[in-house]
């Protein structure tokens, strides 16, 4: 599940990448943005994991493997809930990208 701290962390400028505008003799900065791509697709990873732990109890609970009914609600209100913040990181991303490119120069 994504959690608060690591969106903190993501959108910090020093995970970014973009932490000293003189980095980029030095490839400090590519390494801090290399690192921040791999912990998003950690991330990516984890809201998978949870969507599909989420459909694994709704099919236990259909064959009669699982008889709780409060682990399957919980399991898809996690499953939910990571997903709707992914998506909204996604959004934020895109309309940061967006006022980039449209930046004069």
């Amino acid at each position: 599940m994504i959690s608060i701290n690591s969106i903190n962390s993501l959108s910090s400028p020093a995970n970014l990448g973009l932490n000293k505008a003189n980095e980029t003799a030095t490839g400090i900065g590519q390494k801090n943005f290399s690192e921040s791509i791999k912990s998003i697709g950690k991330q990516i990873s984890n809201v998978d994991d949870l969507q599909q732990n989420a459909n694994l109890s709704i099919k236990d609970l259909l064959t009669g493997k699982n008889e709780d009914i409060t682990s399957v609600v919980s399991a898809m209100a996690k499953a939910d809930i990571s997903f709707k913040v992914l998506v909204g990181v996604r959004n934020k991303l895109i309309e940061a990208y967006k006022q980039t490119m449209n930046m004069q120069v």
